[in-house]
């Protein structure tokens, strides 16, 4: 990887490549955007591959690349966060469910809790929103986190604990 051997790369992409991607579609909210910041996300690496220390999970470094590029993508001023209610692949997944025979009324519920989970923490401001994505979607513990965003670990740990309680104060005004 660190010679930049293009089959290394390749199971390199192979291996981070969903992750990347969730993690830049979570905090960018739209397909287009995400696939362009996942490409400038690898490009970065390929870019910085020889600086990439053996020894430790290259995990919490892709997620620091990206959370960087969607917030100098959010900088720019050329993005605006779109309000998108499901995309095409949720819409997809929930007709698959339909189509194997699941209670209908269960995949619909189950469907518009996640629609309402996903706004809920599309809402968020971005340091609150961002603790949650790579707490919860990209698995991250707090001290990584700290230092994908630059922040000390107390830091870290009080912004997800505030993204929970706001998160729980959206949903039970969306719910209730």
């Amino acid at each position: 990887m660190r010679a930049r051997d293009p089959e290394a790369l390749g199971a390199f992409f192979e291996r981070y490549f969903d992750r990347v991607y969730g993690l830049v579609f979570h905090l960018l909210g739209e397909r287009t955007a995400a696939e362009d910041a996942t490409q400038e996300v690898f490009l970065k690496v390929h870019r910085a591959a020889a600086r990439l220390d053996p020894t430790r999970d290259p995990a919490p470094w892709l997620s620091t690349i990206a959370y960087n590029t969607c917030r100098d993508l959010w900088r720019s001023g050329a993005y605006r966060l779109s309000r998108r209610s499901a995309s095409v692949e949720q819409d997809a997944a929930v007709s698959m469910r339909l189509a194997h025979g699941d209670d209908p009324e269960r995949v619909m519920l189950g469907a518009e809790r996640e629609r309402l989970v996903r706004e809920a923490i599309a809402d968020l401001p971005e340091p609150l929103r961002a603790v949650v994505l790579l707490y919860d979607y990209q698995g991250l513990n707090h001290q990584e986190i700290a230092a994908v965003l630059n922040v000390n670990h107390a830091a870290a740990r009080k912004r997800y604990s505030r993204a929970l309680a706001a998160l729980g104060k959206r949903l039970r005004e969306k719910l209730g």
